[in-house]
């Protein structure tokens, strides 16, 4: 089978999340593996959401492949077909080209051919899961708790790194080694209702949130540098010929000072608590005066930043309105000081050239989380082929997602490399 026709069949399976769907991929991907006689096994916790395992070889070293099989739902405007899957002009369109179906095919495909070609002295499992979207709770997170042998191994290979950009003049591509933390508050005004023709006899609760939505908005969080993220600033900066100290005093003006305002915005959202008001429920009818107004906050944190921390800061810039956090998760970091790290480093720069690989941290959230609360350490690449302009970026999530056949073939071989290389074949 051709890597490009594998994942073309994962994309015309409609596994979006919500509602999921996911074990019609995981039975595919059963079908597939029987055919090569490699032990697997799909677990389902609920009817429809099921996730795939697989493994192979035996021997003390381990190694997990992470990838999820749900993808977000797409809106109206695409060029193409959604979940055609069309493999046309070197591409392979739609809905999970690029997360995560991509990464599933570059791990499926690998553990087929390694199948087929080496004995591993090792166990390399490999996991295309449920549930990634909405925090992996029938996913990863139940697998964690229901069955964590399965998925136990030395160190994880999943998403998350960021996809390769040019940075003065040089190509750099990343290893993700941590991620943000997520606070989600929800924030309640009361108010006093009456009649729409004479407001002054109550307390609309709208308004009241009006206000600290604009509070919110105007909100400036401290500058938090990690360890990984100096390292990388510190290199941009170095690369764009900006500087070669980094540290608190100058950051912003490193980041305002950079033509590329993608790399920009991402760089501010590492080295900062991000605060982002997304969604507002308030009245029930235009002629009554609402006496009451919710609204749900998405704040990611770095390091020390905990719920407490949080609430301290939403004191300070608003009132009039009560705070409940509703989902919190953890900051997650992997160490860069091992033989994983270095491993991963070492065969990721003999498949870039003489490109530049750095550490980066995720602005947002993954599977990684779980696993890293249970001690595994998660390294997530982003390998591509190919230089992906703004548009292609911004596919993620949005419209006219697709991915290069080149760049699936090149997470493929990475894949098998780094699992010769560590497991041993």
């Amino acid at each position: 089978m051709k890597i490009e026709s594998l994942l073309s069949d994962l994309i015309q399976i409609q596994s979006v999340n919500p509602p999921g769907g996911e074990a019609e991929v995981a039975k595919y991907l059963k079908r597939l593996f029987d055919e090569y006689q490699i032990a697997n096994e799909l677990i389902e916790p609920s009817p429809g959401r099921g996730s795939f395992l697989a493994h192979l070889g035996e021997g003390e070293r381990s190694l997990l492949y992470l990838s999820h099989t749900d993808v977000v739902p797409v809106s109206e405007g695409w060029s193409f077909a959604p979940f055609s899957g069309e493999i046309k002009d070197g591409f392979v369109h739609g809905r999970g080209a690029l997360d995560c179906k991509g990464l599933v095919a570059a791990q499926a495909y690998a553990v087929i051919q390694l199948a087929t070609t080496a004995k591993l002295k090792g166990r390399l499992i490999f996991a295309a899961t449920a549930g990634e979207e909405t925090g992996g709770v029938v996913g990863v997170k139940w697998l964690v708790e229901n069955c964590k042998d399965k998925l136990v191994a030395d160190f994880t290979i999943t998403e998350g790194g960021w996809n390769p950009m040019r940075i003065g003049g040089k190509v750099c591509n990343f290893v993700q080694t941590g991620e943000k933390g997520i606070i989600r508050p929800k924030l309640r005004a009361r108010g006093v209702s009456c009649h729409g023709s004479v407001p002054m006899f109550g307390d609309n609760a709208v308004a009241k949130m009006a206000d600290v939505v604009k509070g919110l908005a105007e909100y400036q969080p401290q500058m938090v540098l990690t360890p990984e993220v100096r390292q990388l600033i510190q290199a941009v900066a170095k690369l764009e010929g900006l500087g070669n100290e980094i540290n608190n005093n100058n950051t912003d003006q490193v980041i305002q000072r950079l033509g590329d305002r993608v790399l920009a915005g991402y760089l501010t959202a590492i080295t900062r608590m991000t605060v982002s008001p997304n969604v507002i429920h308030g009245g029930v009818k235009v002629n009554i005066v609402p006496d009451s107004c919710e609204t749900d906050v998405d704040i990611r944190v770095l390091p020390g930043q905990d719920k407490e921390y949080v609430v301290k800061e939403l004191e300070q810039v608003i009132s009039s309105v009560e705070i409940e956090i509703t989902q919190y998760n953890t900051p997650t970091f992997s160490s860069t000081d091992n033989e994983f790290y270095r491993l991963v480093l070492n065969t990721m720069k003999e498949y870039v050239d003489d490109n530049i690989v750095l550490p980066c941290v995720s602005s947002g959230g993954t599977d990684s989380r779980h696993l890293r609360a249970i001690g595994i350490p998660c390294y997530g690449i982003g390998m591509m082929a190919l230089n992906l302009d703004d548009k292609m970026r911004q596919s993620i999530h949005g419209k006219d997602e697709k991915i290069d056949i080149d760049s699936l073939r090149l997470k493929s071989e990475f894949l098998m490399q780094l699992a010769r290389r560590y497991l041993g074949a």
